[in-house]
Order: structure tokens, then C-alpha cells, then sequence
């Protein structure tokens, strides 16, 4: 959904639509009326929600009146990834803040400022809303963490801050069943979140936990393909479990933790190698910074995976780059390789 479309006169009232739709009823105000600008995506996770959003700077208000007249029962949490923003509910505030994140109750009233990096810029936030009663915590201890900055830089506030941005990027790809799968996996993202900034992870049930340990280990991958130490045996040490766990842990997924890492640092060396601005660059060291320390090794493995030699692979994939870059058509409407007459 966009602006665009929209009278300038009429986007923030068009917005403010928006937002009692997809979120909860606000009164609205922007200094920035005449020449507002919008723009909202919205995807249904089955029991959650994920909201994008991108707006000009605006202040906005939910009175008592507007929880009488409609409130959906439910625990959001923003993420501002552009911009700054503030909130404050429940006797808290937030502060100003960016790249962290903030949970609200849609059954209270709250106040929020959103403010741009620059004058004239837009602020981008990411919203997940799921059911009240889905919170595997009690409310008496979550009402402490209402409009309280949760760090989306370290630990678990990472883990949750990353997956959010990857469900607004990605999961509009995904069929129904996975996204209620996802819906799942971002709640227990939540309650785990939530459980380490109150200290009460003994709350959430084992299949939450264990869906949450999970997330930790797929990131903690994902940040250390590049270490030639990064081994099973090492990732089980490093979230305190014994490797006999670990493995049960990867065993309805069809492939061993093992194959998982060696499958993810091939997929890193392939982007590389089929990147032209890489070209100089040895194989060699591209398998290095992914964490293949043996040249002859990374070649064999490299060819069962993908049929050819890393060597191979990079000059067809780079031709058909160039290839691809040359017949792209200019602004005057040639081909990019077309000789101007």
C-alpha cells in the first residue's frame, strides 16, 4: 500500500486509515501535512502479523477512547531499522531510539514520536503483533516491560531484531504452511526475548525453548561461517548443550549440523565466485574467508556440490554476468553493448 496514489492533502488521513486497520485506531498529526508520504506492507504469519512501514516523521496518540471503540487484544513489538522513535505507555518511556525495539499493549493508551535521521527523510519501522493470551509469560510481568528499549545489537534482542527484518524481506516468498511456521518460530523469538529480560525463562514451555535455541544456533552459524574452527562440537559447547544433543536437536531437519555449515560456506564461496567485482580475488582465498582452509579439499567438495571446479563455475558464471550487464538496455534505449551511431 502506498501514498502514491493518494491527494497530497489526503495521505495522512489515509495513513491514519492504514494504521487503524492493519494495527490499532491513533489520532494522527505530522508537521510534515502537506507533502506527507506512506508506505505499508502487511502479512499475515497465521497467530502473528509482520507490518512494514515507512512514513514522514509524525506523532501519534491512542486515548482510552480509542481502546473502548476497537482493540485487538495484543502484544506489538517495533523495530525501527530507519529513523528514531519513542514511546511511551504504562507509566514508561522509551526514549528516543534506532535498531532496537519496543513492546506495547494495544488494550492501553500509548503516545509515540517518530523523527527522521534528516529533515525531509522518512523513518522505517517493522511491527510483529500476535495475540495477547499467545504470550507464554504472565501480563503482571510483562506490563514492566511495556515502552522499556529492548537492545536489538546482542544477544537474543539480535537473534529476534535479524528474523523479524528477514520476515519482512522474505516471507511474502513463502506458502501458508511455512508462514504459519514462521508465525510460530517469532512468537517464541518473543517470549524468549522477553523471558532473558526478566530473568523467568523457566515460564516458556520446552518446544518454545527448544524452537528458540534453535534460532540462537542457526545465527550463531550464520556469523561464524568464516572461523575454520566452527564445528559442531563447537557450537554445542558454545550454547552449553553436549553434541549428542545438538544432533537430536538437527535430526527432523534432514541434515546433520555438519552438512548444514558446509552447505552454507559453499553457498557463500558460489555468491562469491560468481561475483564480477570479485574476479581478482584467488579462489584460493575466497574458500579461505569462508573457512575451507585446504585449497584441495575445497575444490573436491566444491565439484560434488555444484558438478565443477570452483575455477570453472566462476568464468561461466562471470561471462554470463557480463553477458547479461552488456545487453542491458541504456537510457537511450539500446542495448548497453550497441554502437551509437
Amino acid at each position: 500500500m502506498s501514498a502514491a496514489a493518494v491527494p497530497a492533502s489526503e495521505r495522512l488521513d489515509w495513513f491514519t486509515d492504514v494504521i487503524a486497520h492493519e494495527l490499532v485506531p491513533l489520532a494522527i498529526r505530522s508537521e510534515r501535512g502537506r507533502d506527507f508520504w506512506a508506505e505499508a506492507s502487511v502479512l499475515d504469519l497465521g497467530g502473528a502479523q509482520v507490518s512494514s512501514f515507512e512514513f514522514s516523521s509524525l506523532h501519534s496518540l491512542r486515548t482510552a477512547a480509542h481502546v473502548r471503540s476497537s482493540d485487538p487484544e495484543q502484544y506489538q513489538l517495533g523495530l525501527v531499522t530507519t529513523g528514531s522513535m519513542s514511546l511511551a505507555q504504562n507509566r514508561n518511556e522509551s526514549g528516543l531510539f534506532s535498531g532496537d525495539m519496543v513492546l506495547w499493549d494495544t488494550s492501553r493508551p500509548m503516545a509515540s514520536d517518530a523523527v527522521p535521521d534528516a529533515d525531509g527523510g522518512r523513518v522505517r519501522a517493522i511491527v510483529l503483533s500476535f495475540p495477547r493470551d499467545a504470550m507464554p509469560l504472565r501480563g503482571a510481568r510483562v506490563e514492566r516491560l511495556l515502552a522499556h528499549r529492548i537492545a536489538g545489537g546482542h544477544g537474543m534482542g539480535a537473534i529476534l531484531a535479524q528474523y523479524m527484518r528477514s520476515l519482512a524481506a522474505h516471507a511474502a516468498d513463502c506458502g501458508p504452511a511455512e508462514l504459519n511456521r514462521l508465525g510460530t518460530v517469532a512468537q517464541d523469538l518473543v517470549g524468549a526475548c522477553l523471558a532473558g529480560q526478566l530473568g523467568t525463562q523457566e515460564e516458556l514451555s520446552p518446544e518454545a525453548r527448544t524452537r528458540a535455541l534453535l534460532e540462537r544456533i542457526e545465527a550463531f552459524v550464520h556469523h561464524n561461517l568464516g572461523d575454520p574452527d566452527l564445528t559442531p562440537s563447537a557450537v554445542a559447547a558454545r550454547h552449553g548443550i553436549s553434541l549428542r544433543h545438538l544432533q537430536q536437536l538437527f535430526r527432523d531437519r534432514g541434515e546433520t549440523v555438519a552438512a548444514g555449515i558446509r552447505r552454507r560456506r559453499l553457498e557463500r564461496c558460489r555468491a562469491d565466485l560468481a561475483d564480477p567485482g570479485l574476479l581478482t580475488t584467488p579462489v584460493h582465498t575466497v574458500a579461505r574467508r569462508w573457512g575451507f582452509t585446504n585449497a584441495s579439499v575445497f575444490s573436491r567438495t566444491f565439484r560434488e556440490a555444484y558438478g565443477t571446479s570452483p575455477t570453472e563455475f566462476r568464468h561461466g558464471a562471470v561471462r554470463e554476468a557480463l553477458a547479461r550487464k552488456i545487453n542491458e538496455p541504456c537510457a537511450c534505449g539500446t542495448s548497453g553493448g550497441a554502437a551509437r551511431p
